[in-house]
């Protein structure tokens, strides 16, 4: 147990870039910020040196984006860089500073991807700010602290998600507002705990990683030139096929098909008999097709005589992920 405790005070801190490395010209602009433009260096630099010395840091920039615009390409790289640091002996620990709107996605992504051996006995935690670094109340510099509190911890594992103060699952975190501090919620599920002055208060069991992954070797997904085309779409009032319609038929048209669609349908994953119509003839045509649902809490419960396979718990989001990687 002591060399274990001894090794994961070393821990890796990977830079995406994000809101948390955002930098605007006044410090009362928490909207009109340039996001990711200061490293991950800098960032635990500004970090008060008394905090920092009983942990054994290395840093690497991944990326440098607004997290509106993840993509394929830095997923691919991320998934090497983080197996890379897992399965050093000497590294207890990877986390990752990341933009709040798609940090739901990289988190479910990692989940899945990253080798199970690995993530079940060494965290992944993902961190963020709601506001940009240079603000006169920035809360990345905690938030970043309060992922080393959890990063640090011997018995921590899975791939979770540290903001204001709660620690969220993969499988559940979602972002749920557009502008407060405490913009990340774990629905029905809840928090799996709380960072309270430095101290990490478990109320769930860690996060278990799948018991194998759902695609390929992290070298195969990263040599991957072009992913399945999985889009999703909304149900809504007065919805009807036409989309789907569009982009099957754009798919074929311009040689890259669309292998897979998400409905993120009303309530338990209800769908307008237009669209459902148009889903099933989809289906019919080879398409993966599953519903999901855009309330921001409970699941689709399945159907006995259901057409349309639902997501089984999964966000429309999410369980685009799982298809993209299922169908890779």
């Amino acid at each position: 147990q002591a060399e274990i405790d001894v090794r994961r005070k070393k821990i890796a801190i990977l830079g995406l870039g994000g809101t948390i490395a955002g930098r605007s010209s006044h410090p009362g602009d928490n909207l009109g910020y340039g996001a990711g433009e200061i490293a991950v260096t800098d960032l635990l630099q500004s970090l008060p040196a008394s905090e920092l010395v009983s942990f054994d840091l290395v840093s690497v920039q991944v990326a440098q984006l607004d997290s509106k615009d993840m993509d394929f390409s830095v997923w691919r790289r991320l998934l090497l860089v983080v197996g890379q640091h897992l399965a050093q002996a000497d590294v207890g620990a990877v986390v990752i500073t990341h933009g709040t709107d798609t940090l739901e996605e990289t988190a479910w992504f990692l989940h899945l991807a990253l080798d199970p051996g690995l993530t079940a006995a060494k965290p992944v935690v993902l961190t963020c700010a709601m506001r940009p670094a240079s603000s006169r109340s920035a809360d990345g510099p905690q938030n970043l602290l309060d992922a080393l509190a959890v990063a640090r911890l011997p018995q921590a594992r899975g791939v979770v998600a540290v903001c204001t103060g709660a620690i969220h699952a993969a499988a559940d975190v979602q972002k749920v507002h557009t502008y407060r501090l405490q913009a990340f919620d774990s629905g029905d599920a809840g928090a799996l705990g709380y960072v309270e002055e430095g101290s990490v208060r478990m109320l769930r069991a860690w996060p278990t990683p799948p018991a194998q992954r759902s695609c390929k070797a992290a070298s195969d997904i990263a040599a991957s030139d072009a992913w399945p085309r999985v889009e999703v779409v909304l149900n809504d009032a007065g919805a009807d096929g036409y989309v789907v319609d569009a982009l099957i038929e754009h798919g074929l048209r311009v040689g890259r098909p669309v292998r897979g669609i998400v409905v993120a349908g009303t309530g338990n994953g209800t769908v307008h008999v237009a669209l459902e119509g148009a889903l099933c003839r989809a289906q019919e045509a080879g398409v993966r097709v599953v519903r999901s649902t855009r309330c921001a809490y409970g699941r689709v419960l399945p159907l006995v005589d259901q057409v349309l396979a639902d997501s089984a718990g999964m966000s429309p989001v999410k369980a685009r992920i799982a298809m993209l990687l299922a169908l890779i």
